[in-house]
């Protein structure tokens, strides 16, 4: 395989060095979904390991927290941060009852919504103004200054790169202007222009994306043992024989993203470790997942740079949206010690006894306020036909972690729940409908007494709270549309002592508690350590500088604003809570300038002394939160920051 230096030798002969210099550049943005960089190695990623090494390796690199998908989605979408964007994660609390307004002829739903789905993000949109970010997108911007753009990949996140496209007109979805290809092409999805249809059949490819066939399993029967290889073997396929050649048949410049499914999904309903800790995320199911990953990279890669052109002109930009740990829903530390919480005490049907079930904050928070709980989840009618939620009682858990407390139970428009938890896995959101501060102090103080609790974050608007840091202090509060958190709940992490003594990797070691369907073993993300916040990122192309390793600190906000650079577009941004142009690794620009600060953020204490702290660094105003525990604080710990 040609390397990215040899191809550019070659267009420069052939057109010279000065039209290359003038011809528009075209962008490619891979993201490999739950790719932690310590996966990545010549043997099970021979592609992005020398990506790594030829282009520049950004060492220093950050997941927005919460460390979930669509929030990362939203800021690579758009270069800002989860404040702006309103996307907290992958599940959410809308403030309203979806589908109420008869998009899509759906039955009217919750007001809880799972949004890794394009009729969930459309009815968003329609409620939104059109836009639930709020904020425009690079591929938006791409396209209204000409540009032909394509997303492919993951349901969810990649029509999130050009959101707009999705608002609905008559209750159903119209053609994008932008190529959009997921799990639900051929089904509830955005149709796909004729074109488009016509090149699919040309290539003896279906409209219509295959099904991925993966089971998650349960806790007496271990998840899948196939990666997701059959369903992306059609998206790169699409990409690479339908999708880039008519971009390239159109001759204007291009922006397309490919979002990899894998490893995440394998790592999410992996089956090597059924209720056990080892090998958790690290065995051959997993590892056979970053390998399809990388093959697909590898695909895409082959296509560019088998024409010298096209690769001169084309920069290559490679993330992934988050980290990974190993689920725990029974250890809460390296000791092996159980939860003491009143969740994992109860019988379950369905879950191993002393483990932690679905909803165990939820069903913890319900009985200390002594009030009902009511799953979202499971909708039914009453005696006189209105939608009503069931209400839960002793050994029955929310089907998926989510909970109202307290109100009637009755499916409203505008819940009359006291309480909402949005529940994602390593982290959870708490909602209060009403604004209600000293329920917010309330439930703050027994939060911080919960073992399995990892660090906790609350509104600003509550004032200080004993055992939290606000949200603001990791740029949750800006110009959202969506409704903010009250509270937002990690979940404990800790590194099994088989990762102690191997620096660097200890990370691939990584467990967290996880507040999931999925079963003890698989792999989550959402938390806040260090291996969830730490993303694989690496970028390649004729504006990259080559074998550079780049120290500063960067992040998934910072990719639109460094490539809208590139293409010499200019956002208009309404929030302020933007990422930076990664300007050291860009050709021709100087060495870093301006020391990292490393800082520390340090709560008041809770009632048992622990206090939330927060590390992160600062870089040019940004900051790049590296991870947050409830714990306790030695005397030598100050708030502040220091310079390296």
């Amino acid at each position: 395989m040609r390397g990215w230096r040899q191809i550019l030798a070659m267009a420069m002969a052939l057109c010279g060095p000065a039209a290359l210099a003038a011809a528009p550049r075209n962008v490619v943005i891979f993201v490999a979904d739950g790719l932690r960089p310590g996966s990545v190695n010549a043997q099970d990623a021979p592609t992005l390991s020398a990506l790594r090494e030829e282009g520049v390796s950004f060492g220093n690199s950050h997941s927005l927290f919460p460390t979930f998908t669509t929030p990362n989605a939203s800021a690579i979408a758009t270069g800002h941060y989860l404040g702006d964007t309103g996307d907290f994660g992958n599940t959410l609390y809308t403030g309203y009852r979806m589908f109420d307004s008869g998009n899509f002829a759906h039955r009217a739903a919750s007001n809880i919504a799972y949004i890794e789905n394009d009729a969930v993000l459309g009815d968003l949109d329609d409620h939104f103004e059109g836009n639930y970010l709020g904020e425009g997108t690079l591929l938006a911007l791409a396209r209204d200054n000409g540009y032909s753009t394509a997303a492919i990949g993951k349901l969810g996140p990649v029509a999130i790169q050009d959101i707009t496209q999705l608002a609905p007109k008559d209750g159903r979805f119209s053609v994008p202007q932008t190529i959009i290809i997921d799990d639900a092409t051929g089904a509830e999805a955005p149709p796909l222009d004729p074109e488009v249809r016509a090149a699919l059949d040309s290539a003896g490819l279906p409209a219509a994306t295959p099904p991925r066939r993966q089971s998650a399993g349960n806790s007496t029967s271990a998840g899948t043992h196939e990666n997701n290889s059959s369903q992306q073997q059609f998206f790169i396929a699409a990409t690479t024989r339908v999708v880039l050649p008519l971009l390239q048949r159109r001759g204007r410049p291009f922006v397309l993203l490919y979002w990899s499914r894998d490893p995440d999904g394998t790592q999410h309903n992996q089956g090597d470790s059924l209720n056990t800790l080892v090998p958790g995320i690290n065995g051959p199911t997993s590892r056979a997942a970053v390998r399809d990953a990388d093959d697909n990279l590898r695909q895409l890669l082959e296509y560019i740079r088998a024409d010298a052109a096209l690769a001169a002109t084309t920069d290559v930009f490679v993330t992934s949206d988050h980290g990974f740990a190993t689920i725990s829903k029974h250890d809460i530390d390296a000791r092996q010690h159980a939860s003491a919480s009143a969740s994992a005490g109860v019988h379950y049907d369905d879950v191993p006894a002393g483990f932690l079930p679905p909803g165990f904050l939820a069903i913890d928070v319900a009985q200390y306020l002594q009030q009902p709980l009511y799953d979202p989840d499971r909708q039914g009618e009453d005696a006189d036909g209105n939608p009503i939620y069931q209400r839960l009682q002793a050994g029955v858990h929310p089907l998926l972690g989510d909970g109202l407390i307290g109100g009637s139970g009755r499916a409203l428009d505008h819940t009359d729940a006291d309480i909402v938890v949005a529940a994602g896995g390593g982290s959870d959101l708490i909602y209060l409908p009403q604004a209600d501060a000293p329920r917010a102090r309330r439930l703050v103080s027994f939060l911080s007494g919960l073992d399995y609790v990892g660090a906790l974050f609350a509104d600003d608007q509550y004032g200080v709270l004993a055992g939290a840091l606000p949200l603001s202090s990791i740029a949750l509060l800006g110009g959202s549309k969506l409704p903010r958190p009250a509270i937002v709940v990690s979940f404990r992490t800790f590194v099994l002592d088989r990762g102690r003594g191997r620096p660097g990797n200890d990370l691939q070691y990584a467990v967290q508690i996880a507040d999931t369907a999925l079963q003890q073993g698989q792999g989550m993300h959402g938390s806040f350590g260090r291996d969830n916040t730490f993303n694989f990122m690496a970028a390649i192309g004729p504006d990259f500088k080559a074998k550079y390793r780049d120290p500063m600190p960067a992040s998934n906000a910072d990719i639109a604003p460094t490539l809208l650079q590139l293409l010499g577009l200019r956002a208009r941004p309404h929030g302020l809570l933007t990422g930076r142009v990664l300007e050291e690794a860009l050709q021709g620009r100087a060495a870093p300038a301006g020391a990292i600060e490393h800082c520390l953020a340090i709560s008041g204490p809770a009632a048992d002394g622990r206090r939330t702290a927060l590390e992160y660094q600062r870089y040019r105003g940004r900051v790049y939160a590296d991870q947050a525990a409830l714990r306790v604080v030695l005397q030598t710990e100050r708030t502040g920051c220091r310079r390296r």
